[in-house]
């Protein structure tokens, strides 16, 4: 009884010794939501998308990057051709609807969707995103759309898959840039090719084998556009995987492009 006894109190001492930073699985007040965890995966996907951890910059940001979407703008790189940039400035004009210089531009916004034109917009419609980037209304409602639209559903996959903050950041980073259709191209289409690889932490799979699988299902769609053959932001994520930092605790260093970041 007594051998039984300390055997018992061994196998828990070990458990607790496990590192709150290897702590995988959904945990619905640990997510990235809100908090540091929000600022660090911003943070993270700034560095790929911007060459920069600062993305309190970028919602003002917007060209035309030559990549068949016309205009992209705001934190995560809102489109004309896809149309979530319209989204965001209907949101925008619900928040301030008087005196709003963007206002005008809806209807050539609306003619935009699912092409590159520059019809209507132009150099008058940089200036106006320009100046409406100074008004906090208008980083409001990119945020507003960004949960709708971006975080909010990786969150809902997330939990449904068992994943930690790390699993949620990479859900996220590959939703921003594949956007949320259940095509074989985006993210649903990648989910969906990863859970053929390997049973998800939901389905009593290993977190860290389901990551990797995710990764892998991913890497083909990115090389299919010229500007993501460069994979840095997935060996990042690599590296998070192998550093079992599941609930992307700070500090956290890695490479982007050749560029090397750090968060403290």
């Amino acid at each position: 009884m007594k051998i039984i006894t300390t055997i018992g109190l061994l196998v828990l001492t070990l458990a607790g010794c496990q590192s709150p930073s290897t702590t995988s699985g959904y945990q619905p007040d640990h997510t990235i939501k809100v908090g540091q965890r929000r600022k660090t995966t911003f943070a993270l996907v700034s560095s790929a998308e911007n060459s920069t951890t600062n993305y309190h910059r970028q919602y003002g940001y917007i060209e035309d990057i030559g990549d068949g979407r016309g205009y992209t703008a705001g934190i995560i790189g809102f489109t004309t051709a896809n149309g979530d940039l319209r989204q965001v400035i209907q949101r925008y004009v619900h928040l301030k609807p008087n005196h709003n210089e963007l206002k005008p531009y809806l209807p050539a916004l609306r003619d935009a969707v699912g092409s590159s034109t520059h019809h209507g917009l132009g150099r008058p419609f940089i200036k106006a995103w320009h100046q409406a980037a100074k008004d906090p209304q208008l980083t409001q409602a990119e945020n507003y759309i960004l949960d709708a639209e971006y975080l909010n559903p990786v969150l809902r996959a997330a939990k449904q898959d068992n994943l930690s903050p790390l699993g949620q950041y990479i859900y996220y980073d590959a939703m921003v840039v594949h956007g949320p259709g259940k095509d074989k191209s985006s993210f649903g289409g990648i989910r969906r090719q990863a859970k053929r690889l390997a049973k998800t932490p939901r389905q009593g799979g290993n977190e860290t084998h389901y990551l990797q699988a995710f990764l892998k299902a991913r890497t083909p769609i990115m090389r299919q556009e010229a500007a993501h053959h460069d994979l840095s932001r997935l060996n990042a994520q690599r590296q998070f995987i192998r550093d079992k930092n599941f609930q992307l605790q700070r500090p956290l260093k890695w490479q982007m492009y050749g560029d090397h970041y750090h968060l403290n």
